[in-house]
């Protein structure tokens, strides 16, 4: 009997999985201090929410892939930080460290590549305007909003992700 292919879940890190809302202060500044940014993402605690449903799609069979706007840089980082947190195994999709694109354009293309793999079962990210593009090119998306941020906070993390692509 041969065993049928798996799907795989999607899962972004920042506003997904970790809690970033200590960080932002960093950016609601000018300059920006980026290197403050990431160098406290370490310190990102787990988003209960996104952890469980994770958990819930690797306990169901399926593969999980982590697609992350964050940098090739901090690499070793985020996969200590996901064993840390007893995230289940996956494949890990990052940014090169060039990459200034908006989400919403790195993160469709990342997936289609990523969609050689298997069927795409879930796409989960918190970015409405990553969400809205990966809804209209017809990808099975969920849109995280568990982690609760005020305006400003909110605002800070859609700069990032969405007009200086380094989140």
């Amino acid at each position: 009997m041969t065993e049928l292919p798996r799907g795989i879940a999607v899962f972004d890190v920042d506003g997904v999985l970790a809690d970033v809302r200590h960080r932002l202060h960093h950016l609601e500044r000018r300059p920006k201090r980026w290197d403050a940014f990431f160098a406290a993402m370490d310190d990102d605690t787990p988003l209960a929410e996104g952890v469980a449903m994770a958990q819930r799609y690797a306990d169901e069979g399926q593969r999980i892939a982590y697609l992350t706007g964050r940098n090739e840089a901090y690499r070793d980082l985020t996969v200590a930080w996901l064993r840390r947190h007893g995230l289940p195994d996956g494949r890990l999709v990052m940014r090169r460290e060039d990459d200034r694109r908006p989400a919403r354009v790195f993160k469709p293309q990342a997936l289609s590549r990523l969609a050689r793999e298997g069927e795409i079962v879930a796409v989960v990210d918190d970015d409405r305007a990553v969400v809205a593009v990966l809804r209209d090119e017809g990808w099975p998306v969920v849109l995280a909003d568990w982690m609760h941020a005020d305006e400003t906070e909110q605002g800070s993390l859609f700069d990032a992700q969405e007009v200086e692509g380094r989140s």
